[in-house]
C-alpha cells in the first residue's frame, strides 16, 4: 500500500493518477450520512471503522449514493411511491427536493411499506471560489517576527501590521500564517502548532494585550502592576531580540495570563458587553465546553485522561457542578476567546483595507492532542485507543506515529458533519483562504492501535464527497480560497479529486522534478497552475541553508543521518547543482557549472524566485525568513529535545533576530520582493493561471513527487 508522510521520502515515484474529469457548474449534492441501520456513511468511498453496514438490500437508502451524481438520478433508486420530508438548513419542510438553496438539509425517506431512513444531503458549489487574478504573499510563523512591542513573541497587533505593510508597501496579496490554534498548557507548553488542545478555539497567547480596549481603563491600585507587567515584557523581548535567547511561550503567558485578569476587572462598556453576550450565544455550547475544559485544567491538568473519572465526561452530573464552581474561571476563558476572535478579525480587516486580494491565508492542523479541550468535548467523534500517523516509507522505516486521534467516519456522517462544519465556519470567519495540512486526510487517514507500532496501522477511508462538498459550502460562504497540502504520496485520482473542487495544491520547487521522465528539475512550463508555489515551507530548510548545505551539516551535527555525511553532502550538492544548471539555461544566473555559480547566494535566492514567477502557478508564496538570508530551519522533522522547533525568531544570515521594524529597512528583503513583483507583472510561461483554474475539464500534472525528504 502507497505510503502517505507528512515529512516526505526520498526516491518513491507517484503512482499513475486516474484521469477524472470534473463536472460541470451545477450545484454538487453529496449524501453526508445515513442513519438508521448502523449510522454509517453511504457518500461515495465511506467506510465506518467495524460499524457494520446498512443492509444493500433496504430500498429505503441506497448504498453507493453516488455524491457527484445528481440529486435527481440518485434519489430515483428509491422505491415507487417513496415520500420525501427535506428539512432545509434555512428551516423551511419540502416535499420535493427540485431546486434546493445551498446548505445541508436533512432527508426523511419513507418507502411504501412504512419503512424510513433519513439522511444529511450537502448542496454545495461544485468548484470553490478561484483566487483573484495571479498573486503572491509571505509565509511567516507569526510568534517568530517580533516587534519592539511584541511581549516576547510575535503576536496579532505585529500580524496587523505586517499584513497592513505588505499590501500598501509591498503590493502583496496575502498573508499565510501558522495555525493560530488554541495550545495545550504545560511547563512546557508544547510550541507545536499542531498539536492542539482546540482547532475551532485561537490561542490567547497571541493576543496584543495593549490592544484590548479595557486595557487602558485598568484601576488606580492597578497602574503599578501594569506599569511592572509592562516593565518584564520589555525584559522578556530583550532576551530574544538582544540576547539569543529562544521564544518562552510559557513565560509570555504568564505576563499576559496576569495582565488579562486585569484587564477582565475593568466592566465592559454596553457596546461591548451586547458583543460579548453576542458571541457567547453564537458559539453556544461549544465554547462553553472549551472554557470548561480551561477551568478544570488548571486545576486537575492538562491532560483530561487522567482528571477524576466523572470529569472525563463532559455531559456528567460531575462535570456540570464543577462547572458551575469554576464559573468565574469559565467566563475568563470565554473571553480570552472572544478577544482572540476579535484580533485575529482585525488582522484580516487590515489585510483587506490595505488591497490584498486574499488576506490571511491560515493554516487548518490535521488533528488535536489526545488530552486536549476538543478530544475532551467531542468525545462521541474521536475514535478512542487509535492515533493518526503514516505508514512505514523510505524516509521512516517504522512508519509515523503523530499522536493524534483521528474523527470517526460514522459518527461524523451520522452528525452531517456537525463538527466539522462548525470548525471550518469558526476558522472562515478571518480568513480569505485556509491550507488544509495533510489534506489526504479528507480521504483516508493511517489508524494506529494504541500501543502498537505505526506498521502494525491501516487505511481507513472517509467520505471525500461529503468533505469536500462541506468545504466548498463553508469556503463559498465565506468568499475564501483553499489550498491542500497535498505534497509527498498521493493516493491515485487525488489531485485530480482537489482540482475538481477548485482545491489549490501545493508545490514546493525542490520536489518538482520530472519524475516519469529523466528525474531532472522540472521547467517552468511543466508546473501545474492551480497551486501555491514556493521555495521553501516551514518543514524545510530556508532556501539559505539549502544552497550552501548548512542543513546536512545541522542534521549530521545532531546525529540524525542515516547515511555517510559525504554521500548526503554530495547529494545535496547534486540536487543544488541541477537547479542552478537549469536557472543559468533560462538565462536567470550568470552560469553554473558542477554545481557552482558565479552568483552570490542572495543572487540564487532571487533567481529561484523568478523561476517560480515563470511557472503558471496561481499563487507564489515567499518565505518571509528567506527575505532576510536566514538559515535555521523552524522545524526540524524526526527531532524533539535535539533542536529549538517552533522557538526561534526571525534572524538574518549571521543569526540576529529581525523586527518588525527592520524588515521595513531591509535592503535584502526589498530587492527579494521586487524581483517577484516585476516577475509577477510579466506573468508565467504555459496557460493562463485563470483560465487554468476555472477550465472545468483540466487535470492537473503529476509533478510533486510522492515523498522527497526535506533534506
Amino acid at each position: 500500500m502507497a505510503g502517505e508522510s507528512r515529512s516526505g521520502a526520498s526516491e518513491n515515484r507517484p503512482a499513475p493518477d486516474e484521469d477524472a474529469a470534473a463536472p460541470g457548474g451545477s450545484p454538487s449534492v453529496a449524501p453526508a450520512s445515513a442513519v438508521g441501520g448502523s449510522g454509517a456513511s453511504v457518500g461515495s468511498g465511506g467506510s465506518a471503522p467495524a460499524q457494520g453496514g446498512q443492509d444493500p438490500a433496504d430500498p429505503a437508502a441506497p448504498p453507493g449514493f453516488p455524491g457527484d451524481s445528481s440529486l435527481a438520478s440518485a434519489l430515483a433508486a428509491l422505491p415507487a411511491g417513496t415520500r420525501l420530508r427535506i428539512l432545509t438548513e434555512q428551516g423551511e419542510t419540502r416535499a420535493s427536493a427540485e431546486q434546493l438553496p445551498l446548505g445541508v438539509h436533512e432527508l426523511e425517506a419513507t418507502a411504501p411499506d412504512g419503512r424510513t431512513a433519513r439522511a444529511h444531503l450537502v448542496v454545495a458549489p461544485r468548484r470553490l471560489p478561484a483566487a483573484p487574478g495571479r498573486t503572491y504573499g509571505l509565509l511567516v510563523q507569526v510568534y517568530s517576527l517580533l516587534s519592539r512591542r511584541s511581549w516576547g513573541m510575535g503576536d496579532l497587533g505585529d500580524l496587523a501590521e505586517l499584513t497592513a505593510w505588505a499590501g500598501r508597501a509591498l503590493g502583496a496579496g496575502f498573508v499565510q500564517v501558522n495555525p493560530m490554534h488554541a495550545a495545550v498548557p504545560g511547563a512546557p507548553t508544547d510550541p507545536s502548532p499542531y498539536r492542539p488542545s482546540s482547532r475551532r478555539y485561537p490561542d490567547p497567547v497571541y493576543l496584543r494585550v495593549e490592544d484590548v480596549p479595557e486595557f487602558a481603563y485598568a484601576g488606580e491600585g492597578d497602574r503599578d502592576r501594569v506599569r511592572t507587567l509592562l516593565e518584564r515584557a520589555g525584559r522578556q523581548r530583550e532576551s530574544v531580540l538582544d540576547k539569543g535567547a529562544l521564544i518562552d511561550r510559557d513565560a509570555v503567558w504568564e505576563l499576559k495570563r496576569e495582565a488579562l485578569e486585569l484587564v477582565r476587572d475593568v466592566p465592559l462598556g454596553p457596546g461591548r458587553r451586547a458583543a460579548y453576550c453576542d458571541f457567547l450565544a453564537e458559539e453556544g455550547e461549544a465554547l462553553e465546553d472549551h472554557a470548561t475544559w480551561c477551568a478544570l485544567a488548571e486545576v486537575y491538568g492538562s491532560d483530561w485522561q487522567k482528571w477524576p473519572t466523572a470529569l472525563r465526561d463532559p455531559r456528567s452530573a460531575e462535570t456540570a457542578r464543577a462547572r458551575g464552581e469554576l464559573m468565574d474561571r469559565v467566563d475568563f476563558h470565554s473571553r480570552l476567546a472572544w478577544l482572540t476572535d476579535a484580533q485575529l478579525a482585525t488582522a484580516q480587516r487590515s489585510a483587506r483595507d490595505a488591497g490584498m486580494g486574499v488576506g490571511l491565508v491560515h493554516d487548518l492542523a490535521v488533528g488535536v492532542h489526545p488530552g486536549g479541550a476538543d478530544a475532551w468535548a467531542q468525545q462521541e467523534y474521536f475514535a478512542a485507543g487509535m492515533s493518526v500517523g503514516a505508514p512505514p516509507d523510505a524516509f521512516s522505516v517504522q512508519g509515523q506515529d503523530w499522536g493524534l486521534p483521528p474523527w470517526r467516519p460514522d459518527r461524523l456522517a451520522e452528525s452531517g458533519y456537525a463538527p466539522y462544519r462548525r470548525l471550518l465556519r469558526a476558522l472562515f470567519r478571518y480568513a480569505g483562504a485556509l491550507r488544509i495540512d495533510h489534506v489526504m486526510g479528507l480521504f483516508r487517514l493511517w489508524w494506529i492501535p494504541q500501543g502498537r507500532p505505526a506498521t502494525e496501522g491501516t487505511y481507513v477511508r472517509y467520505d471525500a464527497e461529503a468533505m469536500l462538498a462541506i468545504l466548498a459550502l463553508e469556503a463559498y460562504r465565506a468568499g475564501a480560497l483553499v489550498i491542500g497540502e497535498d505534497l509527498g504520496t498521493v493516493e491515485p485520482g487525488v489531485r485530480e479529486k482537489l482540482h475538481e473542487h477548485g482545491v489549490l495544491g501545493t508545490s514546493v520547487l525542490w520536489f518538482e522534478r520530472d519524475w516519469d521522465g529523466t528525474g531532472l528539475p522540472l521547467p517552468p512550463e511543466g508546473w501545474r497552475a492551480d497551486c501555491l508555489a514556493t521555495a521553501t515551507t516551514h518543514d524545510l530548510p530556508p532556501t539559505a541553508s539549502r544552497l550552501t548545505g548548512d542543513h546536512v551539516e545541522l542534521r549530521d551535527r545532531l546525529g540524525l543521518l542515516t547515511r555517510p555525511v559525504e554521500e548526503e553532502r554530495a547529494e545535496a550538492a547534486a540536487d543544488v547543482g541541477e537547479w542552478l544548471a537549469l536557472l543559468a539555461r533560462l538565462g536567470l544566473l550568470q552560469g553554473a557549472a558542477g554545481g557552482q555559480s558565479e552568483d552570490s547566494e542572495e543572487a540564487q535566492i532571487q533567481a529561484l524566485h523568478r523561476f517560480l514567477l515563470r511557472t503558471p502557478a496561481r499563487m507564489i508564496g515567499v518565505w518571509l525568513p528567506d527575505t532576510v538570508g536566514d538559515r535555521r530551519p523552524q522545524n526540524l522533522p524526526g527531532t524533539w529535545d535535539q533542536y529549538p522547533n517552533w522557538r526561534l525568531p526571525v534572524a538574518d544570515a549571521e543569526g540576529r533576530p529581525v523586527t518588525l521594524e527592520e524588515l521595513a529597512a531591509s535592503p535584502r528583503l526589498h530587492a527579494l520582493i521586487d524581483v517577484v513583483r516585476e516577475g509577477r507583472a510579466v506573468g508565467g510561461c504555459g496557460p493562463d493561471p485563470a483560465e487554468s483554474a476555472l477550465d472545468p475539464g483540466g487535470t492537473p500534472p503529476r509533478t510533486a513527487p510522492p515523498g522527497a525528504r526535506p533534506d
